[in-house]
This record gives structure tokens, sequence and C-alpha cells, in this order.
């Protein structure tokens, strides 16, 4: 009985794990994004799960990367030069031909270099396979860090990558074959792809992502017709509302930018049963504002100053598997 009450206590003295860390790319704020040393660092900083884009190269592999084409800020070309725009699509190169491109630094001459100049430089980084990605979480030991993983596709370019039918099918195939499929959600801007998965792998939670602003809004509210980016769903039958839309396309989470939550947009999602992961903070003050607003998950390049923001409210951190890349 003493036993038992003394772990009563410890565990009432035990702060709840109530915010989900998300790594962004990996932890692009400290290393290269969406590579073996973005997931590392991660990993061993400690996150609760790993966010991530992907895509499907020419011979059908699974690759994370966040653009359909190479983005010529972060790719040097054989040659060792960075590559100029028009940049191939990934969807027409091979993975051996893809694996002669270094995606490990910054091209410092770039705005992106000054946005992120704690971004530590790995030359003779390549993009990394699921697979790839799935042997180095092995190493680690990690068995409980989850997966946000994002189908990078649009309806306006449809012949740079897979249709959504084949892309979501290539990716919950690779996630199966990984045994990562029981920790994964797939999130999208393009819902297509997440009606896809909500049909052919029910297990995995679906996150509907937003943006309502600027040339890349995919939510189109107070616009004429669907937007083409929510799978024939048009926000304005739903009041103009985001969180009902997003109950309405099956998605059991909601990931807005998070300039675009409001109080009243966060009640909303909580009275519809949607968990909320607002991206990307980056600043420890909008940190503690979107904690204080009741968001679920919190997806960013810094998990090293979210992780000191959560120790400050006394939230429970992640712990810590150091592995090397």
């Amino acid at each position: 009985m003493r036993h038992f009450i003394l772990a009563a206590l410890v565990c009432a003295a035990t702060p709840a794990l109530a915010l989900d860390l998300q790594g962004h790319r990996g932890t692009r704020g400290l290393a290269p994004e969406n590579t073996l040393p973005a997931f590392a660092t991660a990993l061993s900083l400690g996150v609760t799960t790993l966010e991530f884009d992907t895509a499907v190269t020419k011979d059908g592999v699974v690759i994370i990367a966040h653009d359909r084409s190479l983005n010529a800020e972060i790719t040097k070309g054989p040659d060792g030069r960075y590559i100029a725009a028009p940049t191939p699509v990934i969807r027409t190169l091979t993975l051996a031909e893809l694996k002669r491109y270094d995606v490990g630094a910054i091209d410092p001459e770039t705005r992106y270099a000054k946005t992120f100049a704690t971004q530590r430089a790995i030359p003779g980084t390549t993009m990394p396979t699921l697979a790839e990605l799935g042997a180095l979480l092995r190493r680690s030991g990690n068995t409980s860090v989850r997966f946000n993983v994002e189908t990078k596709l649009s309806p306006l370019a449809p012949d740079e990558t897979l249709d959504p039918e084949a892309f979501a099918t290539a990716l919950v195939t690779a996630l199966r074959g990984e045994g990562m499929a029981e920790r994964a959600t797939i999130q999208s801007f393009d819902w297509r792809t997440l009606k896809v998965v909500q049909r052919i792998a029910p297990e995995m939670p679906t996150s509907c992502l937003t943006l309502a602003r600027g040339n890349n809004d995919n939510v189109q509210v107070g616009k004429p017709g669907a937007s083409p980016w929510l799978a024939g769903l048009d926000v304005d039958d739903f009041g103009g509302s985001v969180p009902h839309t997003v109950k309405a396309a099956g998605c059991k989470v909601w990931s807005p930018f998070f300039r675009d939550v409001t109080a009243e947009a966060m009640a909303e999602a909580k009275a519809n049963g949607l968990i909320v992961a607002v991206w990307t903070v980056n600043e420890p003050a909008e940190m503690r504002q979107m904690i204080d607003l009741g968001a679920d998950a919190i997806i960013t390049d810094y998990p090293d100053r979210l992780r000191t923001v959560m120790a400050e409210k006394g939230l429970a951190l992640p712990p810590a598997t150091p592995v090397d890349p």
C-alpha cells in the first residue's frame, strides 16, 4: 500500500503531456530541412512528432521533400553549384538521379539563408527516402514518436505529381512497410488525398491544412464556388466556418496557419471535437499565445525553443532519444 500511495503522489506531481511538440521538417531552424540530420536532431532534442513532407520519384519511391520541384535555394547539382530555375520536377527523376543532388546547405545569397541563420550546414546531405527515415528511427530506439506526414501535390499542377489516388496509395503502402502507419497522421492542403486515406487507411487520422490569407489561400472564404483544394467542399456552405468545413471533410485534426486562429475559431474547433495543430510557430511569445489559446499541437522549426516554453509552463517534455544520422 505504501508503494502504491507513493506512486500515486509521483504521478500527481508529474505534469501531463498536454502539448504535442512537432518538429517542422525535422528541425528546419537547426539542420537542413527534411533530412536525416534534421530528424536526428529532433529526436536527440525530444519531440512528440516528426513533421515532414513527401513526394514520389519517377520509379515510385516515396521520398521526403517539401517542393514538387527541386528548390534552388537549398540544392546543389552534381557540379557542386546551386541549381537555377527552372529546376527539375521530382516526379521526373529516379531515386538514383535524385541522390546526385546535395540539399545540405542553404545558398548564402538568398533571403532564406538570412531567415534561418542558425541552420547548421551539412554538405553532402541528400533527400532521404521514407525507408531511410524508418531505419533511423529503428537505430534511435524511439518507439513512441509520431509522424505528421504531408502529401505535396496541387490541384493547380496535376502533371507534376502522381494523381491523388496513386499518391495516397503509395504513401500508405510505404508507411505500412516501415511499420510507421500506426503512429502516422496524414496532412495536406490538397484535401483530395485525405479523402483517399480515409477510405483506404481509416486507422490513420487525417489533418486538414488551411491557410486563409494571401496568394496561397486554400480556403477562399466568400469567393464564388468551391476552392479546388477542398475536395469539392465550399467553406461558404458552412457559414464561412473553417472548423465546420474541416469536420465535414472527415478530418480529426485542423491544422491552420497560427495567425489565422482566433478564440472564436478555436472554440468552434473544440465544439466539433477537432484536434488543433497550429503551424509554423517560431517565436517564444507566439508559442505562449498559442498554448494559452488552447492549441493541442504546435509545429515549429525550433523544437528547442518550444521545449523551453513548455518547461516554463509546467508541461511535460517528450523524452530525448539521441541518435546520429
